[in-house]
């Protein structure tokens, strides 16, 4: 379904380009483009209005215009200030897709640019990190008798929506896409991993060999960020607040430290927590001239930027991308993408193949949660496994992968407690 709402972008001439980035986006992502064909036969959204906030990128473009496919007015916005690329935004206003996003607005410009997603009175929504579900139960508390449910992409929305769960707050169904298999496994270790090494050596242009690299946080995204950092040839150091995966690094041959102690140490930083403060002042203290800072968390508030600040001299850009905080014993400390999420403020974002996966989690979600969300309830719930394995089988075929399937006998034993 076409919209008939007006855009805000920057600019309309930039149409060419972004068709050009979607286009090879949407070549290499086979799941994604079965389940288009799935959904122009069946039009599972028609006569519905879905709003989505995600990086808006060509991959995100991509999963908009699969959506409107199965007969939804679309409606997007960026989840990232720095992460919106403007010539993606251009060719999707020309396909007929309401686009309320540009790089780099102010805090207030952006803020704006997400209430106008949710004034588009949605009946679905996919969300990253929150936002849209925050401003239907804020602001915008007159739109919610209209939402049926909606999807969420990454941790930080999940940690969100599951207090919201826990106190009653919630007031449509969310399905919680980043806890699906498919996504975590390969979105968050392989996509992570791969993309915040591309931005932060795209943006540096240094070795990585031989250096120290402090990973602050073992999740699923650390986990990739630690194996990519190792595979590169550094020295890998992890911190952690949860013992058992401080453990788990260990065992994966990694350095553990607390943040004291890696502050002293390390060269590059990446914190991947989803928590504020990871990195502060008294961290920036102990560090070495030339220290490199970066984020891969959702929000930029895991390294604290206004401590470092009263900390320094002076502040300069030294190169797109990187600014340079002097501090008053002559210390150079650099920040990447103002503290943002340096794999899309910075770079391209994770693979195309990798986000192929997860957005067909979105889209199969979308789907399941217009059909389920009377039953559902006001709550969060995790994707259906039937769905997870709908995509990785699809995964397998488009990689020309065979896999053996279980006998009936051999199910009936593994069902049976007496079996021998």
């Amino acid at each position: 379904m076409k919209t008939t709402l007006t855009s805000v972008i920057k600019d309309p001439a930039l149409a060419p380009e972004g068709k050009l980035k979607i286009d090879w986006a949407s070549a290499h992502m086979p799941v994604l483009n079965r389940i288009r064909e799935q959904f122009e036969r069946e039009q599972p959204f028609k006569g519905l209005r879905v709003a989505i906030s995600l990086h808006l990128e060509a991959k995100t473009a991509y999963l908009a215009k699969v959506v409107q496919a199965g007969g939804a007015e679309v409606a997007i916005t960026g989840s990232n200030p720095l992460s919106t690329q403007d010539d993606v935004c251009a060719a999707l206003v020309e396909d007929g897709i309401a686009v309320f996003a540009k790089y780099n607005p102010t805090p207030e410009e952006y803020h704006d640019l997400l209430v106008r997603t949710v004034e588009t009175k949605p009946d679905l929504i996919i969300d990253d990190g929150g936002d849209l579900v925050t401003i239907l139960h804020t602001e915008r508390q007159d739109l919610l008798p209209g939402v049926r449910g909606g999807a969420e992409e990454t941790t930080t929305g999940i940690l969100r929506l599951k207090a919201m769960d826990r106190e009653g707050s919630l007031k449509f169904p969310m399905v919680a896409v980043n806890d699906a298999y498919c996504k975590y496994l390969f979105d968050n270790r392989y996509g992570t991993g791969q993309s915040v090494w591309d931005g932060i050596n795209r943006t540096t242009n240094l070795v990585v060999a031989g250096k120290t690299v402090v990973v602050n946080g073992y999740g699923w995204c650390g986990k990739g960020v630690a194996m990519r950092a190792k595979g590169l040839g550094a020295n890998v150091v992890v911190t952690e607040v949860d013992a058992i995966k401080a453990v788990e690094a260990y065992m994966d041959g990694f350095t553990v430290l607390s943040m004291d102690e890696a502050a002293k140490v390390g060269e590059f930083f990446v914190t991947v927590t989803g928590n504020k403060d990871v990195i502060r002042g008294s961290h920036i203290e102990k560090m070495k001239d030339g220290a490199i800072l970066s984020n891969a968390g959702h929000f930029d508030v895991e390294v604290n930027l206004v401590e470092l600040a009263a900390l320094s001299v002076s502040k300069r850009t030294v190169r797109r991308n990187i600014e340079e905080y002097q501090l008053k014993d002559g210390r150079r400390i650099y920040v990447l993408a103002e503290g943002r999420l340096v794999n899309l403020a910075a770079g391209d974002g994770h693979p195309a193949e990798i986000m192929d996966m997860t957005f067909a989690l979105q889209a199969l979600s979308l789907k399941y949660v217009n059909e389920h969300y009377r039953s559902i309830g006001n709550r969060v719930v995790n994707v259906p496994y039937e769905l997870d394995e709908q995509v990785a089988r699809t995964k397998l075929e488009s990689l020309g992968i065979r896999i053996d399937s279980l006998s009936a006998e051999q199910k009936a034993y593994l069902d049976s407690w007496a079996a021998h």
